[in-house]
């Protein structure tokens, strides 16, 4: 499904084919039947294709935060896997469906206290997903609609362009180092590409998350938008980038991205060790039971 000379993307694992027939179709929303407009959903995204525009809309509906766990991360790929064998789409818009956060990263629960084999399931999944949307054929546009650390960080990030919303209250960044744990390589690679070297440097070793006009000013976010006009600033934008023919514009983009993907594909193996080995050690699943533990008395 790849054109010659664009980025192969990842072989899917088995688990994900089964999943994938297990997704059932929704009929179409009543006040999506004036546009030519086609709707898929599974439990954690749904996804909806203008066929006018060729550009399809990935909402994540995954409450309270979007936290990407395991089923997440799987129904994401089935649903970018979609879009990409889908003539009729060109680019993609990722946003989310809960109100004031894009996404808040991993889920932690997939990381505490689980077995080696779902560490080594869970860190594929979180691997393929960036390999996938960062070598997408697709014009990818993040509308970043409430905060997003970490793992949330990295989907914006792996997009060719990122709105968000401008409201400070909302946050962007890396902020592993805050959990006590370390952002893996790719995540750093993808981050240096998008604001250079010093300002990721500072950024990941203080975890920091930077509100949104502090996000826009060191070039995280290309825009800040009003709330009520992201929607249409995105179509603007998508609209900018088709403008262009498809080939050339994927070969750029391969050209531009492949070394980075390149390096986590030669390493994908002793990665998942490295994960399986760092989350693993006691220190670092006491740092997380007590980061869970904070979480449960906010919500108490």
């Amino acid at each position: 499904s790849v054109p010659p000379g664009v980025l192969p993307l990842c072989r899917q694992p088995p688990a994900w084919g089964r999943a994938a027939r297990q997704c059932p179709s929704l009929l179409q929303p009543p006040d999506l039947q004036l546009a030519p407009r086609r709707a898929f959903s599974n439990n954690k995204i749904l996804v909806e294709l203008d066929e006018s525009s060729g550009v399809a809309t990935m909402k994540f509906k995954s409450p309270p935060v979007n936290s990407l766990s395991l089923e997440f991360l799987t129904e994401f790929c089935i649903s970018l896997e979609k879009l990409e064998n889908d003539r009729a789409c060109r680019g993609v818009i990722l946003t989310s469906a809960v109100p004031k956060i894009f996404s808040s990263g991993l889920d932690i629960t997939e990381m505490c206290g689980k077995s080696t084999e779902h560490y080594a399931e869970f860190w594929r999944a979180v691997q393929e997903t960036w390999l996938r949307l960062y070598s997408s054929n697709m014009v990818t546009v993040a509308v970043v609609n409430g905060s997003s650390p970490a793992g949330g960080c990295l989907l914006a990030l792996s997009c060719d362009y990122r709105i968000m919303a401008e409201n400070p209250k909302f946050s962007i960044g890396l902020n592993e180092a805050q959990l006590g744990i370390v952002a893996p390589f790719w995540f750093k690679d993808t981050f240096v590409n998008v604001v250079g070297h010093r300002i990721a440097e500072r950024s990941l070793q203080l975890g920091s998350l930077h509100p949104a006009p502090e996000a826009r000013e060191i070039g995280i976010v290309d825009e800040l938008v009003p709330e009520e006009k992201l929607q249409e600033k995105a179509a603007a934008v998508m609209a900018q980038w088709l403008a262009l023919p498809d080939h050339a514009r994927q070969l750029t983009k391969s050209m531009m991205r492949k070394p980075v993907l390149d390096r986590l594909v030669a390493h994908r193996e002793e990665d998942i060790q490295n994960f399986i080995s760092f989350i693993s050690k006691e220190s670092i699943q006491k740092s997380l039971r007590r980061y869970m533990e904070m979480l449960k008395k906010k919500k108490g």
